[in-house]
């Protein structure tokens, strides 16, 4: 039985073809036809809505049934749709087919026995496009719970860092290390400072857009062993284990904060400057035992300071006694 409301678009710059088809589809209990005289004409229906099954003239001018295919699965990447595309030719050959396959399409449609394979070819791509929209709501579904188990765990899943659960486990975890082997402890918070305004004259994707852009380019300024993850929506955190206090200065992450600063950071919308500011808290194991709450506490009173003076601030634990 065919599915009544199966999205078709048949793309053909042969006025009578297309008619012929449609009105065959039609007899057959389809009533979502759409027609395009072109290629281009096509695509830009498709924008607006997506079809189920395309059935497209081969040669057709300016842009034929081959590129069309491409433009179209470019389309779907972008909307996680799946168009079964079927060819009409009058060509023959398997390697003409062959071709055709390797290039995404999922069916062919001989022109001189048209009335005999039309029906049954359509019937096939109908069951086919049930199981494929099925499959891809159904891999959504699962990407949707994958992400909030993510989030609900240790990761962040905008950027894919560690959230701010993770960084709570690895700012205890360097604290211990510490303590039990010697070295120093530098806590960094990176702060963006007009992260904010920029969500509010952009909207949630730039933002989003540019956190990923911003997580990309931390990862890349610094050492693999380094712990780094996304605080909340305008703060970063790196923490680093050195060998010793003096190494934890401003002047070791001037490059960390010239990468944020003086790089602009490319999007779809084009080229976007941040304004960031980096305060930077260190210890050795003789100021420990020390509270991680404590640590975070201070690197956010040093924040403001860093972004009114455009460099490093720094502070160090105290001894204790």
């Amino acid at each position: 039985m065919p599915t009544p409301h199966l999205s078709i678009m048949v793309v053909d710059d042969a006025k009578f073809s297309s008619a012929l088809i449609g009105k065959t589809l039609s007899q057959a209990g389809y009533k979502d036809i759409r027609f395009a005289a072109s290629a281009a004409q096509a695509l830009a229906q498709l924008e607006e809505r997506p079809a189920s099954v395309i059935l497209a003239d081969w040669l057709m001018p300016k842009m034929d049934g081959l590129e069309l295919t491409g433009k179209i699965r470019q389309l779907d990447e972008a909307t996680d749709h799946y168009t079964y595309v079927i060819l009409l030719t009058g060509k023959e050959g398997d390697n003409i087919l062959a071709e055709a396959f390797d290039r995404g399409v999922d069916d062919y449609i001989s022109k001189t026995q048209m009335a005999e394979q039309l029906i049954p070819r359509i019937y096939a791509a109908d069951r086919l496009c049930n199981t494929l929209q099925r499959l891809l709501r159904q891999n959504q579904m699962l990407t949707s719970n994958v992400h909030t188990l993510e989030h609900l765990n240790v990761i962040d899943p905008l950027t894919g860092l560690g959230n701010n659960r993770y960084l709570n486990q690895k700012l205890n975890d360097s604290l211990r290390q510490v303590e039990s082997r010697g070295g120093a402890l530098c806590y960094l918070l990176i702060g963006l400072e007009d992260a904010g305004q920029l969500r509010q004259q952009h909207g949630d994707a730039l933002f989003n857009e540019l956190m990923h852009a911003v997580a990309r380019r931390l990862q890349q300024l610094v050492r693999p062993l380094d712990t780094l993850g996304r605080l909340d929506d305008n703060h970063f955190v790196l923490i680093t284990v050195l060998s010793n206090l003096q190494e934890c200065s401003p002047s070791s992450f001037k490059r960390l904060h010239e990468g944020i600063n003086l790089k602009a950071f490319k999007t779809s919308t084009g080229y976007v400057t941040l304004k960031s500011g980096i305060s930077l808290v260190g210890m050795d194991n003789k100021s420990l035992p020390v509270a991680p709450e404590d640590i975070r506490q201070r690197a956010s009173q040093l924040l403001p300071e860093a972004y009114v003076s455009g460099r490093v601030t720094a502070t160090r634990m105290s001894e204790r006694g």
